[in-house]
């Protein structure tokens, strides 16, 4: 028997979201370029593959929201729809995701960064 976690338990990231991009970053350059996105990503409205494409940037919840001039809850909404609809656990999941299915390419940053 699994453990089971309390509904609306905050769950802290174990890296600072900068620190997760650059990670996730690293990884999809080792990874061979997809040759196209899966269809499943044709289940997302336009808006919700602009929300993770924000996701895939490591931007919080607020930054999206600000950024497309949106609510934080309306940003939530696309956010669980976006984890429902592709069947992903997390945020670092949909970041993996966003770079696999090349919604989002790693930035090329000098190597002292």
């Amino acid at each position: 028997m699994g453990v089971q976690v309390p509904p609306r338990t905050l769950i802290k990231a174990l890296f600072a979201p900068v620190v997760t991009r650059r990670l996730i970053e690293r990884y999809v350059l080792t990874q061979p370029p997809e040759a196209a996105a899966p269809s499943d990503i044709g289940t997302l409205s336009d808006r919700e593959i602009e929300v993770l494409r924000h996701i895939a940037l490591g931007h919080s919840n607020a930054e999206i929201a600000s950024r497309l001039h949106i609510s934080q809850t309306t940003v939530k909404t696309h956010v669980a729809s976006i984890l429902r609809k592709l069947d992903l656990r997390d945020r670092v999941q949909a970041i993996v995701y966003a770079y696999e299915t090349g919604l989002c390419q790693p930035a090329r940053r000098p190597h002292g960064d």
